[in-house]
């Protein structure tokens, strides 16, 4: 089986990187723990894509063990462009304006 190349989007490099300042402020060492539930969403993701379902046009999306967070992503013939990681109760108009 072969696992497509992950593009994570700036915009999503932000969502994380936001994401996990406020879960270090909440307690040390669960930002590290966000991070390594997202590696391992986007590898689930990298190695079966299709397996989620599309939630808008060709934006799929994959909710985050552990955590109210879901990966947005667009799959390409090449590869996965990450468009957004976005806690759960956000409303949708974040990310459908990156698409």
């Amino acid at each position: 089986m072969t696992c497509k190349r992950i593009i994570i989007r700036p915009e999503a490099e932000s969502d994380i990187e936001d994401a996990y300042q406020w879960y270090e402020e909440q307690r040390k060492g669960l930002g590290e723990n966000f991070l390594l539930c997202i590696e391992e969403a986007l590898a689930r993701v990298s190695r079966n894509p299709q397996i989620y379902s599309a939630i808008y046009k060709d934006v799929r999306r994959i909710l985050i063990h552990r955590f109210p967070f879901g990966v947005f992503f667009i799959e390409s013939e090449d590869f996965i462009s990450v468009l957004a990681v976005l806690h759960a109760r956000r409303a949708p108009k974040k990310w459908k304006s990156r698409t």
